[in-house]
């Protein structure tokens, strides 16, 4: 199985530390980055083949990726030049060529724990298997989702009425070989629209429910952070500093 990593936005939301680096290459485990450690973790948990879509200082992240290998990786880079005006959409469909295969799909910006990774590759069996957490209150910015008594996604989004929100998605998704082909059709059919350019990957997630089964993977209970502020980048040293297994 191969991964893709999305590392292609600057992280304007920790400025100035993303002033002249991007949001992937901030350390949270003494010297090492985000980047690095999840492709660290990707390693130890199997995955052979990773590719980095970059954009902002995408040849900072090509220098440390030189300087740093990771044992048992094999790692490209390909670069977002569309970064700045684009959101996560586009940044997956320039992916493409990379999903002819099974695959994970993670955000750049999230961290978790090894057990994480390990009970979506143990557990995904459909087509498209979105990684899940659960809590008590959930916000806007929250990647909300709707499940059915199985598990199986209904609706994914940050819109999604509260009273039928059962999780939110943490940004790792795994797909298998049909829902790699789905997924890739999706995109090529968003893209042609003209809001393509403002619109997330997982709308199109969103919409391939109606056509291919789309199951969940909860986590509740184990390790993740989302890298968006200073004070959530300074939870994920301090987890890292405690010797936790992430």
């Amino acid at each position: 199985m191969k991964a893709i990593v999305l590392s292609a936005g600057q992280g304007r939301r920790l400025l100035p530390l993303t002033a002249d680096r991007p949001k992937c290459l901030l350390s949270v485990d003494g010297e090492t980055s985000v980047l690095e450690r999840q492709l660290e973790l990707l390693a130890e948990c199997g995955v052979r083949q990773a590719l980095v879509v970059t954009g902002f200082g995408a040849d900072c992240v090509d220098e440390r990726l030189a300087h740093h290998p990771v044992p048992g990786l094999a790692v490209q880079t390909l670069y977002n030049p569309f970064f700045a005006s684009s959101d996560n959409l586009a940044t997956c469909w320039l992916a493409r060529g990379a999903m002819d295969e099974e695959f994970v799909l993670l955000n750049g910006d999230t961290l978790f724990e090894r057990g994480v990774l390990e009970r979506l590759l143990g557990t995904a069996r459909a087509p498209i298997t979105v990684t899940v957490d659960h809590k008590l209150r959930y916000d806007d910015d929250d990647m909300k989702v709707s499940l059915d008594a199985s598990g199986r996604l209904l609706a994914i989004g940050k819109t999604l009425p509260l009273p039928s929100v059962g999780g939110e998605s943490i940004g790792l998704l795994a797909f298998r070989a049909a829902g790699a082909k789905h997924f890739v059709a999706g995109l090529e059919h968003a893209v042609r629209k003209p809001a393509a350019l403002r619109r997330w990957y997982l709308s199109v997630v969103n919409e391939l429910t109606d056509e291919t089964r789309v199951e969940t993977c909860s986590i509740r209970g184990l390790w993740w952070q989302e890298i968006d502020s200073s004070e959530d980048l300074e939870r994920a040293r301090s987890r890292y500093a405690g010797g936790a297994d992430a």
